[in-house]
């Protein structure tokens, strides 16, 4: 079919519209010239707009972006003038603001281009090239022929010369000769993993013939996965010390708190005191002040000790990061057995800030005012009971773990040693050598108390144990094996079994000890019950699973220990 000719009229009508055209090209272009980058970036996703459309309110936005925005609202508002629609508004494309993101796309573009082309002078830590004379501008490729780096000026020779383009090109590096292999002035393209060392193609065959030669490329990949190793193990070395620096934290935190209430104790007791006591006052608060003090400094001392070992390690972890991402093979080969291990550094496992204990430091303080205080200090050992006995549980014992020896009442109440062991399941809850049985109730949070009769005996161990204690062969009662205890010996041998064992001064014997834990203070305290007094406290404990109470009516000594443990019910102090 033939074409018809345009009739003059139409061929006017295409001259104008192709004039009308043009001038808006130029206004677009004028328009884009004028208006900031922020005029042409999406309000919603905050980048160039990418098919823009139009709102009825007159806003404009990436189409996706709209269609998403109002996918996940329960009402149709624009996120501009916040006006409502009652229905879903039609997007309608604006042509004219279209083709002018589209034309400032291009000159971004193309401005992007232009920049990127343009050659720049070498900045400190990067390579020159060694051509340029006056101002250095930054090396594109360095040539392993020539020992020389190159600009993109003076690199075009290898680029295009016929000879020169079997050069060996790479990465910019500095101090060229160093890839040369000395003896054969070749590159260093192999490693030799019988000698460590990199190797020539002739080192390979004549030198190293025997030796087991492999690529650079692959040693450098192994070596790589290597570093990727070792600077995993320094940031698990760098995060053990942060938790270290808490527990320390924490050790003070709770040394502070138990200093705060006993001085607070101390100044209620000497405050009803004449002024006589006054010296007295500021003695206990001195002592216990210069005991957190010390408390403070040797956690100051290991913090400051930790902070610089993870100084070194990020130092080093730096180090090792920036080597395990160098694509350079000879230069992570170089310098991986300086880097390969992490720096020397103190084993913390069993560093600890002991909290001091204050327990016991009133009475001490006040002994040379014994008649005058024994009615204050009485008075206050059965309130500190008295508040303690609130948290009582009923325990029982557990025969699932008693020592074959021993004989359990039917209420789970008593224990003592017979002379025969019971043929009994060697369970692995059961002790097995020493006579000792654990309670069924446990605790791994808040406080509790339980008291034991332990009159007519001359032996007896008591307190609380974890969970993963040894139940088998020899036990060493104290705190690090998992025992927090007291016991006695001999009728009249008092002892806490902390590390070192601290031998306890009694006038006399007592008839039934009250066991008290809190279990967040990392605190557990015995009391003589019927005297209302303290007997020694485990302070600044770590607990970290499930506390038993812990049982030893110990041996029955040909009977002169055959009396029984008997947990008792509380009865709170009057």
């Amino acid at each position: 079919m033939k074409r018809s000719c345009p009739s003059g009229h139409e061929k006017s009508k295409r001259k104008q519209h192709k004039s009308e055209l043009q001038e808006q090209q130029a206004d677009m272009s004028a328009a884009s010239c004028l208006l900031s980058e922020d005029q042409f970036l999406c309000s919603i996703c905050l980048d160039v707009f990418t098919d823009p459309v139009t709102t009825p309110c007159g806003h404009n936005f990436c189409k996706n972006c709209i269609n998403e925005h109002w996918n996940s609202k329960d009402q149709y508002l624009c996120p501009l003038c916040n006006k409502v629609f009652n229905t879903r508004p039609e997007l309608l494309v604006n042509t004219l603001f279209s083709e002018m993101v589209s034309q400032f796309r291009q000159e971004a573009q193309q401005k992007a281009n232009s920049s990127s082309s343009e050659q720049q002078a070498a900045k400190p830590g990067e390579v020159p090239c060694d051509v340029c004379t006056g101002t250095k501008l930054k090396a594109l490729k360095s040539c392993l022929v020539c020992l020389t780096s190159y600009c993109e000026t003076h690199l075009e020779p290898h680029l295009t010369a016929l000879g020169m383009k079997r050069h060996q090109l790479m990465d910019p590096v500095e101090n060229l000769e160093d890839r040369m292999c000395m003896k054969h002035d070749k590159p260093l393209e192999l490693f030799c993993k019988t000698d460590q060392t990199c190797v020539c193609m002739l080192c390979s065959v004549l030198d190293h013939k025997t030796h087991r030669v492999v690529p650079l490329k692959e040693e450098y990949e192994g070596k790589k996965a290597e570093l990727g190793k070792t600077e995993a193990e320094i940031q698990e070395m760098i995060q053990k010390r942060r938790l270290k620096i808490e527990e320390i934290k924490h050790s003070v935190d709770l040394s502070k708190k138990a200093a705060d209430r006993e001085k607070a104790e101390g100044v209620q007791v000497f405050t009803a005191l004449m002024e006589s006591v006054e010296g007295g006052k500021k003695e206990i608060i001195n002592s216990i002040n210069k005991k957190q003090k010390q408390t403070e400094k040797q956690a100051e001392d290991f913090i400051k000790e930790l902070e610089q070992e993870i100084s070194e390690l990020k130092k080093r972890s730096s180090e090792v990061e920036k080597l395990s991402h160098s694509e350079d093979h000879l230069h992570l080969l170089q310098n991986f057995p300086s880097l390969k291990a992490a720096p020397p550094t103190k084993d913390w496992t069993e560093v600890i800030v002991r909290p001091s204990s204050y327990e016991g430091t009133v009475v001490k303080a006040v002994a040379q005012l014994e008649e005058t205080l024994s009615k204050q200090l009485k008075k206050q050992f059965e309130a500190q009971l008295k508040k303690v006995q609130q948290y009582a549980v009923d325990v029982t014992l557990d025969p699932d773990t008693a020592h074959p020896a021993l004989i359990l009442s039917d209420d789970g109440k008593q224990v003592y040693c017979g002379d025969v062991k019971k043929n009994l399941p060697d369970n692995p809850e059961r002790f097995s050598d020493c006579p000792c049985v654990l309670g069924k109730q446990s605790l791994s949070s808040g406080r509790f108390y339980f008291e034991v009769q332990v009159k007519q005996k001359t032996k007896w161990d008591l307190g609380v144990a974890r969970e993963s204690i040894n139940r088998k062969g020899k036990i060493t009662a104290r705190p690090q094996d998992g025992y927090w205890t007291i016991w006695l010996r001999n009728g009249n041998e008092y002892e806490a079994c902390n590390d070192p064992p601290v031998d306890l001064s009694l006038k006399s014997q007592f008839q039934k000890v009250g066991v008290f834990v809190d279990y967040e203070e990392g605190l557990v305290s015995f009391y003589d019950v019927d005297a209302a007094a303290l007997i020694y406290s485990f302070t600044g404990c770590s607990f970290t699973e499930k506390l038993y109470p812990f049982f030893s009516p110990c041996k029955n000594d040909s009977g002169k220990n055959s009396a029984p443990l008997i947990i008792c019910p509380v009865n709170q102090t009057e």
